[in-house]
Parts: structure tokens; C-alpha cells; sequence
């Protein structure tokens, strides 16, 4: 009887178990954030949550998203390179829309850290990650490595995103004035 031939993905299973369940939760956190944030009244307009809000949850999907494919059944390390490389341009084209978005907005000022983790950060996790699929069939080994190093990238992007954001919301919460109690 021939033993079947082990995927170089088949060492990773756990890796991404851990990071798949990770986004997910964290998915489920922001969920709750924006719902409080939005309860006292903290969250900023539509534009600003397109530029800073959004981008978090697309990440932290993005870390889930590239986690199911390297653990999907493929047949060949082809279609894993070929579904992460889409991943890759979709990601690159979604981060040079929410650098458009940031820029356009204006109902916020974002600092050099903003531009940094919000605009460069994913620019360059979806762009390695594109590569790194393309030279997944050629340098198997090295470019399993950067991909991983890609997905926690983007999951420790989402997560300094996130809580920027609950701070935002703590300290605008913490900062508007207290309603006034009807005293009859």
C-alpha cells in the first residue's frame, strides 16, 4: 500500500487553527464595541468609520479567510498560492480604497500612527501576501513562513485598530457631558 504523500500545509493546521479562531473572537469583539460605541453616542460619522472602523473587521476576516484556505483539502499547493493570491490583490485594492477614505474624511484627524497602522501596515501585509502566493509552489517552505508572518500582521494590525478604537470610545464617553436629571 503507498502512503499518501503529506501537504507542506498539513505542519500549519494548528498555527491557523489558533489564528482563525483568534480573528473570529476578535470579529465578535468589534461587533460589541461598535454596538456600544454607538449607545453613548462616541461613534464618529459614516465616512470616518469607512476610513478607521471598517478596515479592522476586513482584516480580522482577511486573518480568518486566509487561515480556512491553507487548511482546505487542496489537491495541489496551486490552488491554495492562487485563492491566497487573490486574497493578496483584493486586499492591496481594499487598502488603497481605505487610504482614499481616510484622506477624504474629515470629520477626523488622523496622526502619523493612524497613517501607519491603518494605511502602510495592511498595504504591505496584502502585498507580501501576494507575493508570497505567487512563490508558494517555487519556495514552499520559506513562502508558508511569510505567509503566516502576514497573517499575524494583519491580526496585530486589526487588533491595535480595535483598540484605538475602544479607547476613542472610553475617552469620548468619559468626556461628554452627563444628561441632566429631571428633578420634579
Amino acid at each position: 500500500m503507498q502512503q499518501a504523500t503529506l501537504s507542506p500545509l498539513t505542519a500549519w493546521v494548528n498555527f491557523y487553527v489558533i489564528m482563525g479562531s483568534s480573528a473570529g473572537a476578535l470579529i465578535g469583539l468589534q461587533f460589541v464595541v461598535i454596538v456600544l460605541g454607538a449607545q453613548v453616542n462616541a461613534l464618529a460619522d459614516a465616512s470616518v468609520t469607512r476610513a478607521f472602523g471598517t478596515p479592522t473587521i476586513i482584516h480580522l476576516c482577511s486573518v480568518l479567510l486566509i487561515s480556512a484556505i491553507v487548511n482546505a483539502p487542496w489537491p495541489a499547493l496551486s490552488g491554495a498560492g492562487l485563492a491566497l493570491g487573490v486574497c493578496g490583490v483584493a486586499g492591496v485594492v481594499y487598502a488603497a480604497m481605505v487610504i482614499r477614505h481616510a484622506r477624504r474624511q474629515t470629520d477626523y484627524e488622523p496622526v502619523a500612527e493612524d497613517w501607519i497602522w491603518h494605511c502602510v501596515l495592511p498595504v504591505i501585509a496584502y502585498g507580501v501576501l501576494l507575493v508570497a502566493a505567487v512563490l508558494l509552489g517555487r519556495f514552499t517552505r520559506s513562502a508558508l513562513f511569510v505567509i503566516g508572518g502576514t497573517a499575524l500582521l494583519l491580526l496585530f494590525t486589526a487588533i491595535h485598530n480595535a483598540w484605538d478604537a475602544v479607547t476613542y470610545i472610553a475617552l469620548e464617553r468619559r468626556h461628554r457631558p452627563k444628561p441632566m436629571r429631571d428633578e420634579r
